[in-house]
């Protein structure tokens, strides 16, 4: 009888301490599934008694699930968060303020300070402006969007290098991507191309190179109709109008850019840290440098991008959430193993050498220290209360791509109706 209660108790020892589980929710490729689940492994092996629930969806997946979860008031414990939905989920109440366990966990030793001031910044937000305020989310990281190139093309073709400091113009982008566009095999066909980039997540870099933005400085006035953003549209139109630097349309449809890049067909690629893993066992020689810019004194620019953990505000369990998006952002060690396997670069600056300093390809890793330190810039819905008005561009953009209208037409065409919508989102946010 006595073993009999003894077994039960341990039972409702053992019920009583797996009821400290939270629910973490993330998308993720799967080699990043792999590595996080190591750094879960550690946490839980801290916290006896503690249970990490994992979900880890596909990037596409992964909004519908949340908007779910939010209307049936039943959000993960611990989710991403992004910067450009920090005003949302703050004024709908759906996010725990994490400034005071992160103010207990400076008292405790953790380093927070550490952590790059311009990530913590993307989650702070006073009820009226993001930057300042309570935090709302930890950074998971900030991944720099750099510009890689394949060294092996550029080997076999007998051309320079890129200079690692010193970003191309856009017509000797396009004079070099010409050199590198080949029909390799003789049947007549090109099976080789300068570039294949994605306009949603690539143009934007050709506009800043030359002096162009979505807003205004500002940031209350769409500004596409200004000569420095429409030539640059016209001159990313023109890689495939005009200039035949990418594979068509048809050549798009029957193999993906990036499963072209991976093959080895294609010398100009974006390669960002989150990357790194998968490309681990390319073919092929590759490197990162600044994306390419107007003329000649310009500076390079590229989008520094982010996601947050955020923390439920009905969690049940508000210390233990806040403690593991604390560990996954700030802990020294889980940060460290992240970075050793290639997951992204570290939050915290101390460990940057470690991350330059890796073996293997990208050989320039400082470039992504140095797009956030010096040149990196937000995603332009970061700074509005939506992004309708951001969405609205892309809508039509094939007919720009297609060469059916202009650049200049589309953008002095688009700019009232996306002004519209800023003016609409503005309006909302004062409210």
């Amino acid at each position: 009888m006595k073993r009999l209660c003894a077994i039960i108790a341990t039972l409702c020892v053992g019920a009583a301490v797996w009821a400290q589980e939270i629910t973490w929710m993330n998308y993720a490729q799967p080699q990043e599934k792999a590595i996080m689940e190591k750094v879960i492994e550690k946490f839980e092996k801290a916290h006896p008694g503690v249970k990490i629930k994992f979900i880890s969806v596909t990037m596409d997946q992964f909004g519908p699930k949340i908007q779910a979860a939010l209307a049936a008031n039943n959000l993960p414990d611990v989710f991403y968060v992004g910067p450009e939905a920090i005003r949302t989920y703050v004024d709908n109440k759906k996010l725990l303020s994490l400034t005071p366990y992160v103010e207990g966990a400076k008292k405790s030793g953790m380093n927070v300070n550490d952590i790059y001031e311009n990530a913590l910044n993307k989650y702070r937000y006073d009820g009226k402006k993001v930057g300042t305020g309570d935090l709302w989310a930890l950074p998971k990281d900030l991944g720099p969007f750099a510009f890689g190139y394949n060294k092996d093309l550029f080997k076999k073709a007998g051309i320079p290098l890129p200079d690692k400091d010193k970003p191309y113009t856009f017509a000797e982008f396009t004079d070099v991507c010409k050199k590198l566009t080949k029909d390799v095999n003789g049947d007549g066909k090109m099976d080789q191309w300068g570039t294949g980039l994605n306009v949603r997540w690539s143009f934007i870099q050709f506009a800043w190179g030359n002096g162009g933005d979505f807003l205004d400085a500002s940031k209350t006035k769409v500004d596409i109709a200004n000569p420095k953003f429409y030539e640059a549209l016209q001159y990313w139109a023109d890689h495939t109008l005009k200039d035949g630097i990418t594979p068509t349309m048809g050549e798009a449809q029957s193999m993906d850019t990036y499963q072209r890049w991976l093959k080895g067909e294609i010398a100009f690629f974006p390669v960002a840290p989150w990357d790194l893993a998968a490309f681990k066992n390319l073919s092929f020689e590759y490197d990162v440098i600044p994306w390419p810019v107007g003329k000649a004194g310009m500076k390079s620019a590229t989008w520094v991008g982010s996601v947050g953990y955020g923390v439920a505000a009905n969690t049940k369990h508000p210390e233990l959430a806040a403690e593991f998006a604390l560990y996954l952002s700030a802990d020294k060690e889980a940060m460290e193993m992240m970075t050793d396997m290639d997951l992204q670069i570290p939050n915290l600056k101390s460990l940057a050498p470690r991350y330059v300093n890796k073996p293997g390809y990208p050989a320039n890793r400082q470039e992504y220290i140095d797009i956030i330190n010096d040149y990196g810039r937000s995603w332009p819905a970061e700074f509005t209360y939506n992004a309708v008005w951001f969405d609205e561009f892309w809508i039509n953009i094939q007919t720009v791509l297609d060469g059916k209208v202009t650049a200049k037409e589309y953008c002095e065409k688009m700019q009232p109706k996306m002004q519209k919508l800023l003016d609409r989102a503005n309006s909302k946010m004062k409210k």
